[in-house]
């Protein structure tokens, strides 16, 4: 069974930094496209960060510049890098990564639980 466990969310002052973290655990034989996406109270899910198996990366205008996404693919696990965190930042985040089903051939899309992170002063 697999699995996606996000930890490093809690609370910052508004120009802080946070990393999330995201690992992916169980029978992995190949990760794609691996992704964070957040929800704030009342409001859509929305993707943050997208990062490629080949690395490359694609963020929305309201987080670029400030946050950088990354990837260990030895430790199947994605990283999310916030700086100069702003109070629209807060939001429940959320962990996506597309991963091979062997017995199905084909990509799955898995979810973290989430992880809550709170910019306030």
């Amino acid at each position: 069974q697999v699995q996606l466990v996000e930890s490093g969310g809690g609370l910052v002052q508004p120009g802080g930094s946070l990393r999330l973290s995201c690992a992916a655990s169980g029978s992995i034989f190949s990760i794609n496209a691996m992704a964070w996406y957040r929800q704030a109270p009342g409001k859509q899910r929305e993707l943050v960060a997208g990062i490629f198996s080949d690395g490359s990366t694609n963020y929305p205008d309201s987080v670029k510049g400030r946050f950088t996404i990354s990837r260990d693919n030895a430790k199947n696990t994605v990283y999310l890098q916030m700086n100069s965190l702003k109070p629209e930042d807060t939001a429940v985040y959320y962990c996506n990564a597309d991963i091979l089903n062997v017995e199905l051939g084909r990509y799955l899309e898995h979810w973290g639980q989430g992880t809550l992170v709170t910019v306030s002063s």
